[in-house]
């Protein structure tokens, strides 16, 4: 947050939106969002749905809730797959700006992102946060 860093929810108990009543939804966004904003004083806009699991209703709730969903155009699968090569190549291949490529803070993903973003540099691509992506 310091550094200028968008911070996105994820919701509180990573429970498959679609799932959950609208209430149940509104409970999982902004017990986080509160939160986060208590501690820190940073009020987030953006939420990724658990598992990529969404619905036209939960899409409709969060946006009710203020928060702009976004997804994934590149995945890693860093969470089952722990080899740092396969991340780098999945974060890597056919790469362009715009993309938006879904990590995770595992070992292997940490050891594989330099080299990742000094590919992307090598490729003039520059490694940015979300609302600069997405043109916010």
């Amino acid at each position: 947050i310091e550094e200028g860093h968008d911070v996105g929810n994820h919701t509180v108990n990573h429970k498959s939106m679609p799932s959950l009543s609208d209430e149940q939804i509104k409970k999982e966004v902004m017990d986080l969002h509160t939160a986060v904003y208590e501690k820190f004083g940073y009020e987030m806009k953006y939420i990724r749905p658990p598992k990529g699991e969404y619905s036209e209703r939960t899409l409709e709730m969060c946006n009710k809730l203020n928060y702009q969903t976004i997804m994934w155009s590149k995945d890693t699968i860093d969470w089952r797959d722990k080899n740092t090569e396969l991340i780098f190549e999945r974060a890597t291949k056919k790469i362009a700006y715009g993309d938006l490529v879904l990590m995770h803070p595992t070992k292997c993903t940490a050891e594989a992102l330099p080299k990742i973003l000094e590919f992307y540099k090598q490729k003039g691509i520059k490694a940015d946060k979300v609302s600069n992506v997405i043109g916010a």
